[in-house]
């Protein structure tokens, strides 16, 4: 069978990132050929926070997560709910 999907390509942004206790993946990304990168942030239990809107570069992507670390908090991404999926801006 062939792999029709297309390469999904990760910025070396990318990193897992430790502060007041609260460790979380942050995954930048983006499908071979679009122009947008998409931000995600998974936390120790598995849960997801996936920005909606895509970043013109990973660099914006990744200052879109530290702006939300200065204003929010680490603790906004950890769970409150069980769904496993949190969806935020």
């Amino acid at each position: 069978m062939v792999d029709n999907d297309p390469p999904i390509i990760e910025s070396p942004m990318s990193k897992t990132v430790s502060q007041d206790g609260i460790t979380v993946q942050v995954a930048i990304f983006k499908i071979d050929g679009d122009a947008g990168w998409t931000l995600e942030v998974v936390n120790a239990e598995g849960t997801s926070t996936v920005w909606e809107e895509p970043f013109e570069t990973d660099t914006a992507a990744f200052n879109a997560f530290l702006r939300a670390v200065e204003t929010e908090g680490m603790d906004t991404f950890l769970d409150d709910d069980t769904s496993g999926w949190t969806t935020i801006h």
